[in-house]
């Protein structure tokens, strides 16, 4: 295993034996002056060094988890010295277009960060008094993202997703195409990911290298084999090093965080292993606050230019919703992003539910000044309009489809058209916000103009009945 990156001085305190070994626990007994976090170096017999992170105290013991295991550890001819500070992560702009293992070692090749600014991975979230609102929208080139569910810098906006659903497809294209429409040399992605498999990481390398966009990417992978404590120090890096490039370097950055649920998973059996009271199926007590610590980490504040994304990723065992992680992430974030499956087996790319999914701040970067004036009206017509479809096909299941009148048998054309063309897009198609209104305008156009009702009368004479090909021809045929 590569040396760890933080190379610091310890107290000179060696401490002899251990008094119990457990699966990855390793517990030492009379430690004076030990804190919660900190980290240990603990060397075998043979002189080799493991890197043990403290996961509790006590005024007897003290328990280390090994991130290398404890295989091979006797509780006799054991050293174990204590460092005195938790996990660092060296910063600087240098690490953009790296690749970096789930303690932040280079997986590239290439040397290790060179920085004298060393930050503290267990950061803060943000003051509430230092926040400002989120504003101004990403574009991620997805219309069923864009047009509906849009994305605000500073928000925490996550995809809730299946098993064997293309969410990692879907994390690839935002990566390659989420943009500003203003200071795009300003903008900055981190990519986090946690309990994948090497031929799911290898895709993430070659896709943003082949794009071309790793110049402005930095990733973070821990592997499926990795250590169960190296998933759970991950998004820390992760979200340290944002916040040193959007308030040290006034960036703005996009964190993507995968899988949040492999990420539970790991402070479950952390929480086992450790002999915690379970809460909900079997989760720590403590799942709520432990994801909230890094959920708030993102936002925007007064005294910085850059601001922090987050679009963490979520796995829903067996398409629960009301799952503990998709229940208590849905609490903490402003809205989801929800994959169907049923849309999957159509053939429906991305597939992205309609109804389900929400951005609770999508009003606040959206419309005059943001994207077009037409914006929230369209998307909260589309929204009404394809509600209208579910009911007008359950209506056609009992009944059948020849029973039902010609309004009916419009919206079920409008809804087909919808998931065909406005949901459904390229995996290498990347839409423009223009084009994904113009989009909207063309589905609506399928109804009567009598049924718009969330949408003004002006909006209308301007919009209804163009196509994107003629809105593209009016313009010149620019974007």
């Amino acid at each position: 295993m590569p040396e760890p990156t933080h190379k610091i001085q310890d107290r000179g305190l060696q401490y002899a034996g251990a008094s119990r070994i457990d699966g990855p626990l390793f517990v030492v007994e009379r430690v004076r002056d030990v804190g919660y976090d900190e980290v240990a170096e603990i060397v075998d017999d043979q002189g080799r060094v493991r890197t043990g992170r403290v996961l509790d105290v006590s005024d007897r013991h003290v328990v280390l988890q090994v991130l290398e295991g404890t295989t091979g550890l006797s509780n006799r001819n054991t050293r174990t010295r204590f460092l005195g500070e938790s996990f660092r992560l060296p910063v600087s702009l240098n690490m953009l277009g790296r690749v970096f293992d789930g303690l932040g070692r280079p997986l590239d090749g290439g040397p290790e960060p060179l920085s004298a600014d060393r930050r503290d991975i267990n950061g803060l979230p943000i003051n509430p008094f230092s926040r400002r609102y989120p504003r101004e929208f990403i574009q991620t080139g997805l219309s069923a993202i864009d047009g509906m569910n849009a994305l605000v810098r500073g928000q925490k906006l996550p995809i809730f997703s299946g098993n064997g659903l293309p969410h990692d497809r879907v994390a690839a294209q935002i990566v390659r195409q989420a943009r500003l429409l203003d200071n795009q040399d300003e903008f900055s992605i981190i990519f986090a990911a946690m309990g994948v498999k090497h031929d799911v990481a290898q895709f993430f390398i070659r896709n943003f290298e082949d794009s071309g966009v790793l110049s402005r990417v930095v990733l973070f992978l821990s592997l499926a084999d990795a250590p169960s404590v190296e998933r759970l120090l991950t998004p820390r890096m992760a979200l340290t090093y944002a916040e040193h490039l959007a308030f040290d370097c006034g960036r703005h950055v996009l964190v993507l965080l995968t899988d949040m649920t492999n990420y539970c998973e790991s402070l479950r059996e952390i929480g086992t292993a450790r002999g915690e009271i379970p809460g909900r199926k079997g989760y720590p007590g403590y799942l709520y606050s432990d994801l909230a610590s890094l959920y708030e980490r993102a936002g925007r504040i007064e005294s910085a230019a850059g601001s922090i994304t987050q679009v963490p990723i979520l796995t829903m065992p067996s398409d629960d919703i009301s799952h503990p992680v998709p229940d208590l992430t849905g609490y903490i974030t402003e809205g989801q992003i929800v994959l169907d499956r049923d849309l999957t087996h159509r053939g429906i790319y991305p597939p992205i539910a309609g109804l389900p999914s929400l951005s609770r701040l999508m009003k606040d970067g959206v419309g005059k000044g943001y994207t077009r004036d037409d914006h929230p009206a369209l998307a909260s017509q589309l929204f009404a309009c394809y509600a209208r479809v579910k009911r007008v096909r359950g209506l056609a299941d009992v009944v059948g489809a020849e029973e039902l009148g010609a309004l009916d048998k419009l919206y079920l054309a409008f809804g087909e058209a919808f998931e065909r063309r406005f949901l459904n897009q390229g995996e290498q198609e990347n839409r423009d916000i223009a084009t994904t209104l113009d989009l909207g305008w063309e589905m609506l156009s399928l109804l009567p103009r009598d049924e718009l009702h969330r949408v003004r009368e002006a909006l209308i004479e301007e919009h209804y009945g163009k196509t994107v090909a003629g809105a593209a021809a009016a313009s010149g045929g620019k974007d």
